[in-house]
């Protein structure tokens, strides 16, 4: 009996022994879970046998139960790795057998599958092409196609409107054709008065200016409009009109519709033409010219530097063309002469005429500006026609919008789009201040215009988007729809040479655009959204601007969340979910069978599992970029090699001390 006793404690030592070495073996093994053996006692005894004072038969080992509980969790620098916090598996694919495992140490196949490190694939939600969840179960596999482009179907502008600002108002002043030495007769000071606190300005124009021969010359109207033009809150610009007419070189009668009755009108002779500035003729190719608007073209075609800044059209004193039966430009040609220049033009007979001492200038002012006085105290009266001219100027609210003109606007704002093909376009809102409608109590109005690549859409060259708000500063509607919605129907998206690109563009006519818009998109139409601009007194300023739309992008990392799912990034700053990890979790875990590779299968003792997604019901969170070591107290095991070890020996002895008395008794005689 001793002898068996004996044994049997061998060998549940030896079974103690080789449970700890297998511990003491994966302490480093991610995702181990350590064992320990558990012992119980051995009887002899049966139905009807058994005593007050039995002798134990020696120890069995009952069961080597595994530890689950939780490891240390430790980053990496894999963005695949995966570690569980809390309760559950991995659920893993080995060629249609389904495991389960704590090791989270994924890649990447050959085929874009994420798979650990025996090429078992994860089992996860798999995502449709816009990146939602589809419940559906299956390996979870990486996309590396590039993102196809989103085009711009919403874009919300949340900013605020500074009710401070002024209405936009101009002092318009038309001088017309006068000479400019009568205009500033040898010269004159006069002071430019603000009315919002600055100080005056005194500007000095002269009469004459140095001709750069060492001699002078007089002024010109485009040298006048240059020095107003740096006076802060006046704008200034001049023509140089040329009559061109038989009139002009002394021939009476009313102006030559073409060349050939101007040539009438001059006794035949063949018609002559020139231009002179500063003195250096300008050679233009009159040969076969028949009508002004010929002569204009060739003006404009003569490729020389020297008029390169002098820009030459056929317009009547409105601005308008004037035609004749046959079509032709017959009005004067007019020089806008964008230079201080003596302009000598030379025709007809032979006749010269110097324009630089003529000009047709236009002045006008902003509200600063109060008022322009004179500063000659010999004379207080106003002693030039410009100070007269502004005195006579009224006061217009004009609100003439002009995009490339910052004093036509009083807030702009620009923000990226994208048509259908993913091409980047410059979508700027400009918003002019209107006057208070009605009495100007408790509503303010706005105009709004839109540009996209320096072209006006949404008609807003003709008619601009009006937005009224209340007294309380919030949006009350944007043409009469309170949600402040604009729709953009318009937009043809051009390449940088103005040439349609071939994105999608406009509905056909009779087609309505309808909001929002129905995804996919048909059409390069979208919606603003204004609703949450205020006009409060304070800055302006854009609280939030977000669109919708991104151009093409390639794959550029992975991210994974705290709830498994696994999102791509890519080059054009967008990230789409992949797919999600699942989770299976088990009533009794003790009952799961180890199958190596730190993995284990379902057993009728374990029961069916409960699969979900991370961080629901009683599943663990993931962490990303992370292991989860294996839980072996190392420390621990150690002392239980010494107690193994001390307990083999014990039972060695037992056997060993069987023996000696089992001799003795053998050695009686």
């Amino acid at each position: 009996m001793a002898f068996n006793t004996g044994l049997s404690g061998l060998r549940a030592a030896s079974v103690d022994l080789d449970v700890t070495g297998n511990n003491i073996a994966n302490a480093s093994t991610v995702g181990f879970k350590g064992s320990k053996v558990q012992f119980g006692d051995l009887y002899a005894n049966g139905f009807l046998s058994g005593g007050t004072n039995p002798i134990g038969d020696g120890v069995r080992v009952q069961d080597v139960k595994q530890s689950f509980g939780q490891g240390n969790i430790s980053f990496t620098d894999s963005g695949l790795d995966m570690a569980i916090s809390g309760d559950g598996f991995f659920i893993l694919s080995n060629n249609g057998e389904t495991r389960y495992s704590r090791a989270g140490q994924f890649g990447i196949d050959k085929d874009g599958f994420v798979v650990n490190n025996q090429n078992m694939k994860v089992q996860g939600y798999t995502a449709d092409g816009a990146g939602n969840m589809s419940g559906i179960r299956g390996d979870l596999k990486i996309e590396a196609d590039n993102l196809a482009p989103r085009r711009t179907t919403n874009l919300r502008t949340d900013l605020n409107l500074d009710s401070r600002q002024s209405v936009l108002e101009s002092r318009v002043t038309q001088l017309g054709d006068v000479s400019m030495s009568s205009l500033i007769p040898g010269g004159d000071t006069f002071v430019v008065v603000y009315a919002d606190g600055r100080p005056n300005q005194p500007v000095t124009i002269p009469g004459e200016v140095s001709d750069g021969a060492g001699g002078t010359r007089d002024i010109t109207a485009r040298e006048v409009a240059g020095l107003l033009n740096d006076i802060p809150g006046v704008s200034s610009s001049a023509t140089t009109p040329f009559a061109f007419s038989t009139d002009a070189v002394g021939v009476p009668g009313s102006p030559a519709d073409n060349i050939a009755q101007l040539e009438a009108a001059l006794n035949g002779a063949d018609f002559q033409f020139s231009i002179a500035i500063d003195g250096q003729n300008i050679p233009i190719a009159t040969a076969g010219v028949t009508t002004k608007a010929g002569l204009v073209e060739a003006i404009n075609s003569s490729g020389t530097t020297s008029l390169s800044a002098a820009l030459v059209d056929a317009v009547d004193g409105n601005g308008d063309p004037i035609l004749d039966a046959a079509g032709n430009v017959v009005q004067d040609v007019r020089i806008i002469e964008n230079r201080g220049s003596n302009l000598t033009v030379s025709y007809g007979d032979g006749g010269k005429t110097d324009y630089s001492k003529a000009g047709e200038l236009s002045v006008s002012t902003d509200r600063s500006v109060q008022n322009v006085a004179t500063t000659d105290p010999a004379d207080p009266t106003v002693t030039s026609l410009l100070v007269d001219a502004f005195d006579a100027g009224e006061l217009d609210i004009t609100n003439s919008f002009n995009p490339l003109d910052q004093r036509t606007y009083n807030h702009a704002t620009s923000t990226t789009i994208y048509d259908s093909l993913g091409n980047s376009h410059e979508l700027t809102q400009f918003f002019v201040k209107n006057p208070s409608p009605g009495n100007g109590v408790g509503v303010s109005e706005w105009s709004i215009y839109l540009q996209i690549d320096g072209e006006m859409v949404a008609n807003t060259a003709n008619s601009p988007f009006t937005a009224r708000f209340t007294e309380d500063g919030t949006l009350q509607s944007i043409n009469g729809d309170p949600n402040g919605e604009i729709v953009v129907s318009d937009w043809v998206p051009k390449d940088p040479n103005g040439d349609p690109n071939g994105a999608d563009g406009p509905l056909g006519q009779g087609q309505a655009v309808v909001t929002p818009i129905p995804d996919p998109p048909t059409s390069s139409a979208f919606v603003i959204d204004l609703g949450n601009t205020t006009q409060y007194g304070a800055s302006f300023g854009v609280n939030d601007q977000q669109q919708n739309g991104y151009t093409t992008g390639r794959l550029s990392g992975l991210d994974v969340s705290g709830e498994g799912v696994i999102f791509a990034r890519y080059t054009n700053g967008q990230s789409k979910a992949l797919g999600q990890v699942a989770l299976a979790a088990f009533n009794n875990t003790n009952g799961l069978s180890p199958v190596g590779d730190t993995t284990w299968v379902e057993s009728f003792e374990s029961g069916q599992p409960v699969i979900g997604a991370p961080d629901t019901g009683t599943l663990g969170s993931i962490k990303a970029s992370s292991v989860e070591e294996s839980n072996v107290d190392l420390s621990a095991e150690l002392v239980n090699l010494i107690i193994a070890q001390r307990n083999y020996q014990a039972n060695a002895k037992t056997i060993e001390t069987s023996d000696a008395v089992t001799q003795t008794v053998i050695n009686l005689r």
